[in-house]
């Protein structure tokens, strides 16, 4: 786990974080690409990598016993890529007919609109993947530079889960990742957030294209940070309002009150509760799909009432039912 994402890009560069999450699988020093692949499909393993707003994340998934060579393997990837020129050219048009998939996907574009609109003149209000032009001019100068500023081993955690020994994975550690050298000016992302803080700007954005057949909503409060004591209970609210799909046939069975409120209109789809958290910042709210019609505002009405409602009147079975789901959900992930 990285902490450099999108946020601690200069917009000059926007895109980088993502960009070098492609490319840096394209070879090291002693590593070509299809050595590579050959070498994690010999081992039956699985690499893989995520750029969000704030972190990069390598990961693998082995046996056990092969632990220690994908260990080595990361640490190559990440101490020894090439960053060849040829590579990058040719992973322009990889990213790019990424960026068109995504932007054919609503709920993907309805988030990247969220964040632009609420975090404002912010850092968090940049895609991740950055605008075209970026990805059509970025050089190796701009993402050797970036690996240079923010992938210091004090920005860095190794995280081993599932049947790891710990003691083996701190000297494998050791023994990868402890020649970096140490920055002497050590700031890490909080202190980067502090510098530079995002802060959310009250807004509404109506994008209108008749070519669509539905509408895609997003309603968003700004919220606490991850390290806050108070992000649990945000979690807690995400749990109790849920998600509901019209194909589920849940409705008046539910005890749901967004669910059945949704449900009682003939224009709901789905919907589904979400609550993002960053350093300093976050968002919680719903997002949903509605048929067109004329009860939108009727809907709306009765998801900001769904949402609001806990601050005034909380109800002891639901709260618990809410508190029961999550253990479970959260359960459920360490699989």
């Amino acid at each position: 786990w990285i902490d450099a994402g999108t946020r601690f890009e200069p917009a000059s560069i926007n895109g980088a974080a993502h960009f070098l999450e492609h490319l840096i699988f394209k070879g090291t020093g002693k590593r070509t690409q299809k050595g590579l692949e050959m070498e994690i499909e010999n081992l039956g393993a699985h690499l893989n990598a995520y750029t969000s707003r704030e972190q990069t994340v390598y990961f693998a998934r082995s046996l056990k016993a092969d632990v220690p060579a994908v260990t080595e393997l990361l640490s190559d990837l990440l101490l020894n890529s090439k960053l060849d020129e040829g590579a990058i050219d040719r992973e322009r048009s990889t990213i790019l007919r990424e960026m068109q998939e995504v932007n054919g996907i609503p709920e993907e574009v309805l988030f990247d609109y969220l964040h632009e609109s609420a975090y404002q003149g912010t850092a968090l209000g940049k895609t991740i993947l950055g605008p075209e032009q970026n990805i059509r001019s970025l050089k190796r100068a701009d993402l050797q530079s970036y690996i240079d500023t923010h992938y210091k081993p004090h920005r860095m955690v190794l995280v081993g889960a599932g049947d790891i020994d710990h003691a083996e994975l701190v000297a494998l550690g050791e023994k990868h990742f402890g020649g970096m050298a140490a920055d002497p000016d050590a700031r890490g992302a909080i202190d980067l957030c502090a510098k530079d803080p995002a802060f959310l700007t009250g807004s509404q954005v109506q994008i209108r294209n008749d070519d669509m057949n539905a509408c895609h909503y997003a309603l968003a409060f700004e919220t606490c940070g991850w390290a806050h004591p108070d992000a649990v209970a945000f979690m807690v609210m995400q749990s109790m309002h849920g998600a509901w799909d019209r194909a589920s046939g849940l409705g008046d069975v539910t005890s749901n009150r967004m669910a059945s409120a949704v449900a009682s209109t003939k224009e709901g789809v789905r919907y589904q509760a979400f609550n993002t958290s960053y350093t300093d910042t976050g968002l919680f709210g719903v997002s949903g799909v509605l048929t067109p019609g004329e009860d939108l505002d009727d809907i709306v009405h009765e998801v900001m009432y769904a949402m609001i409602e806990p601050c005034f009147n909380v109800h002891t079975e639901l709260l618990d039912n809410a508190k029961r789901a999550l253990k479970s959900s959260l359960l459920s992930s360490l699989d």
